[in-house]
C-alpha cells in the first residue's frame, strides 16, 4: 500500500525465500527482515506490524527484530487501496525496491487491523485463481487467452532453436508464434492432435508435421517435450525424441526477419501471425521455455509477460493421469 506519490508506502516482499516488510513515513525506509525461508510449499502465518514508529514480521509465531523508522513522522499515510500478490502492469513502483511481479503461491485468510479482508469481492482482480488441491511446476492456460514476451519484438533471422514441454487433453491450440508484419514468421500449433511447426523465410510457408504413431496421444493429460529447430532453410521438429524434418525448395531463402513478440499459446484478435493456421487459444499447461541463438540461451518466466490473459503462471492444476 503506498501514498499517491509513492512518498509514505509499506511492502511485504519475498526475496531468496524470505519476507522482507518495508515502510517509509516519508522521511526515509525501515526495513525488517525475517530469517524464516517460506518458499517451501507449506502454509505459514505471517503477521506484519507496524506501530509507533517501529515495525516487524511474525512468522509462525516467531517475531523478527524491531526496526525503528527514521524521521519525526509517525503516520503512515497511503491511499486507502491494498494490492494483494502483484502490482498492476501500469504502476511504476518508484520506492518499493525491484521485486514488483506476481507471487505464484496461494494466499488466504487476509485480515488489515484485525479486520478480515474479502478476497471475493475485490476492487479489482487480474490473473488469480483458484487455489489447486495438487499441484504441478508449469503454467496453466485456460483456453481464452494467450501471454506476449519480449515487448519490443523478437528476431529469429537464420536460427532459432525452441523447447519447451507441454500437457493438454484438447487436440486444438496455438502454442507459440512470431511474426512480422511481412509474410516472415515460425509457429507452433496443435491441429487436430498432430504438432505442426512452420516457418516462412520469406518465400513460403513450409511445415513438419508430427503425428503420434498407433495409439500414442498428445492430448492424454501427460507432459510431452517438443524441440522446434530453424536452422537457415532446414527446418526441424522432435517430440518426444521423434524426429520430424521437411526439405525447403527456397533454399536460397534463409531469414526469418520478424520483428513482433514471442506469443504463446494464443494471440490477440487484431494481431497477424503467419505461421500459424489455428486461432483456438491452447489449453493445458506449458513448463520451462527455452530460445537458443547461437551461443545465446534464453529461458522465459512466464510470470514476467508484458500482456497475460486467460494465464496463471507458475502452477498447473491436478496430478497427471
Amino acid at each position: 500500500m503506498a501514498h499517491q506519490k509513492q512518498l509514505d508506502y509499506a511492502a511485504l516482499q519475498l526475496h531468496g525465500g524470505k519476507l522482507y516488510f518495508s515502510f517509509d513515513l516519508g522521511k526515509g525506509r525501515a526495513v525488517a527482515f525475517h530469517d524464516t525461508i517460506v518458499n517451501d510449499g507449506k502454509w505459514h502465518t505471517v503477521r506484519t506490524e507496524y506501530m509507533k514508529k517501529k515495525g516487524l514480521i511474525i512468522v509462525d509465531g516467531h517475531e523478527s527484530v524491531a526496526v525503528n523508522v527514521p524521521g519525526d513522522g509517525n503516520t503512515l499515510d497511503v491511499d486507502g487501496k491494498l494490492y494483494l500478490g502483484g502490482l498492476p502492469f501500469d504502476y511504476s513502483a518508484r520506492n518499493i525496491g525491484n521485486i514488483t511481479h506476481s507471487i505464484p503461491a496461494c494466499i488466504g485468510g487476509i485480515t488489515v487491523n484485525n479486520k478480515q479482508v474479502d478476497k471475493d469481492s475485490p476492487l479489482s482482480i487480474f490473473s488469480v485463481n483458484k487455489c489447486y488441491t495438487a499441484a504441478q511446476e508449469g503454467t496453466f492456460f485456460d483456453g481464452s487467452g494467450f501471454l506476449a514476451l519480449v515487448k519490443e519484438g523478437y528476431k529469429v533471422r537464420s536460427d532459432v532453436n525452441i523447447t519447451f514441454e507441454f500437457r493438454t487433453t484438447i487436440a486444438n491450440g496455438v502454442l507459440l508464434g512470431i511474426s512480422s508484419a511481412k509474410v516472415d514468421a515460425i509457429g507452433l500449433e496443435l491441429v487436430t492432435g498432430k504438432v505442426l511447426f512452420s516457418v516462412n523465410n520469406g518465400a513460403g510457408r513450409i511445415t513438419a508435421t508430427y503425428e503420434p504413431k498407433g495409439t500414442a496421444s498428445l492430448c492424454d493429460g501427460r507432459w510431452h517435450k517438443l524441440q522446434a529447430n530453424k536452422s537457415k532453410h532446414h527446418i526441424a521438429l522432435t517430440v518426444d525424441g521423434n524426429l520430424v524434418q521437411t526439405e525447403n525448395p527456397h533454399t536460397h531463402s534463409t531469414s526469418a526477419d520478424t520483428n513482433n513478440p514471442i506469443y504463446v499459446g494464443g494471440y490477440p484478435a487484431d494481431v497477424k501471425q503467419n505461421c500459424l493456421t489455428s486461432k483456438s487459444s491452447f489449453q493445458g499447461c506449458l513448463r520451462n521455455l527455452i530460445l537458443i541463438k547461437g551461443q545465446q540461451l534464453e529461458s522465459f518466466d512466464f510470470s514476467e509477460a508484458f500482456d497475460l490473459r486467460g494465464v496463471f503462471p507458475h502452477s498447473c492444476p491436478g496430478a497427471e493421469h
